[in-house]
C-alpha cells in the first residue's frame, strides 16, 4: 500500500508540473526595459485587394504601404503583433465594430462620422490624394463642375464619395452619381466602356488598377483634396490603449525617418508630410 501510495504521489506531482507547464506556454510574455508586456495577437481588417496599399503578392502573402508601416512598428515595439485579415471594404467597419477586427488600415482618412464613433491614430501615416480619373485622351473635364450632366461613378462608403457627395451639396447636386458596392476595378472598366464619363480617387491606385486591367485612364485637373490618413480602432477602453501604443511607436518611425524611407521606397515621392 505504501508503495502504491508513493507511485500515486509521484504520478500527481508529475501531472501538476505538466499541468503548470502548458499553462506557461498559453501566454507569451516580452520584456521591455524594466516591465513585462504580454503580446496578444492584433487582427487587422484591410481589403488585400487596394494595390498598392493592401494586396497579395505572388506568393499569397498580404502586403502593401500600409501593411508595412505595421511591420515597422512591429519592430519598434515587440509587444505589438498583427494578424492581417482581407474583407471587402462594405465588411470592413462591421468586422471592427464586432470584434473580429481591432483596427483597420485601408488608407482611410478621417470624416466627422468616423471621429464621433472610432479612435484614429493622432499621427498620420500617409496623404491620400485625390484627383478626376477620366478615359485617356478625354478633353473638356478639369474640375468637378466640369462634369455637370455627366455621369460619375463612386464607390458607396468610400471617402471619396463622402468628398464629391459634399461638393455636389454645396454646389446645387449638379452631379450624376452612379453608385457601386464593387471596388475601383468595375469603375475603370465602366469608364473605358463609356458607361460613366469619370470617377475621383487616389491617382495612385487608378494607375496601378488600370495597369494590372490594361485599361487606358488618367489623372486629370488639380487636386480636389489631399488628406491625412490614419489607423482605425474601435471607441473603447482596449482600442484606446492599442491606438495610443501604435501611435507611439508611429511616432517613433516618424521621428527616425524610417517612415519618409518607406513612402519613396514604395512611391519615389515622401507622401508621409
Amino acid at each position: 500500500m505504501k508503495n502504491k501510495k508513493g507511485i500515486l504521489s509521484i504520478i500527481l506531482v508529475l501531472i501538476l508540473t505538466f499541468a503548470l507547464s502548458a499553462c506557461a506556454t498559453e501566454n507569451k510574455e516580452v520584456v521591455s526595459g524594466d516591465k513585462t508586456e504580454k503580446t496578444e495577437t492584433i487582427k487587422v481588417g484591410t481589403m488585400g485587394t487596394y494595390n498598392p496599399f493592401s494586396f497579395e503578392d505572388k506568393d499569397g502573402k498580404l502586403t502593401g504601404y500600409d501593411l508595412e508601416v505595421l511591420r515597422l512598428l512591429e519592430k519598434q515595439d515587440s509587444s505589438l503583433k498583427f494578424e492581417f485579415v482581407a474583407a471587402p471594404w462594405d465588411s470592413l467597419f462591421v468586422g471592427l465594430d464586432s470584434n473580429k477586427f481591432q483596427m483597420l488600415a485601408n488608407q482611410i482618412t478621417t470624416n466627422p462620422d468616423r471621429e464621433a464613433k472610432y479612435y484614429l491614430t493622432q499621427n498620420r501615416y500617409f496623404t491620400c490624394v485625390a484627383e478626376i480619373i477620366v478615359r485617356q485622351g478625354t478633353t473638356g473635364i478639369n474640375s468637378l463642375k466640369d462634369l455637370e450632366g455627366k455621369k460619375i461613378g463612386l464607390t458607396v462608403g468610400d471617402s471619396f464619395t463622402r468628398l464629391v457627395e459634399d461638393w455636389n451639396t454645396a454646389n446645387g447636386n449638379i452631379l450624376t452619381i452612379v453608385y457601386y458596392e464593387q471596388g475601383i476595378e468595375t469603375i475603370l472598366q465602366d469608364l473605358v466602356s463609356g458607361r460613366i464619363d469619370a470617377t475621383v480617387n487616389d491617382p495612385i491606385v487608378a494607375r496601378d488598377k488600370a495597369k494590372v486591367q490594361g485599361l487606358a485612364v488618367e489623372p486629370v485637373g488639380e487636386r480636389i483634396a489631399a488628406d491625412p490618413t490614419y489607423f482605425i480602432f474601435r471607441k473603447d477602453e482596449d482600442g484606446k490603449e492599442l491606438r495610443d501604443k501604435v501611435d507611439a511607436a508611429l511616432k517613433n518611425i516618424i521621428d527616425d525617418g524610417s517612415l519618409a524611407e518607406l513612402s519613396i521606397e514604395w512611391f519615389g515621392v515622401d507622401y508621409t508630410k
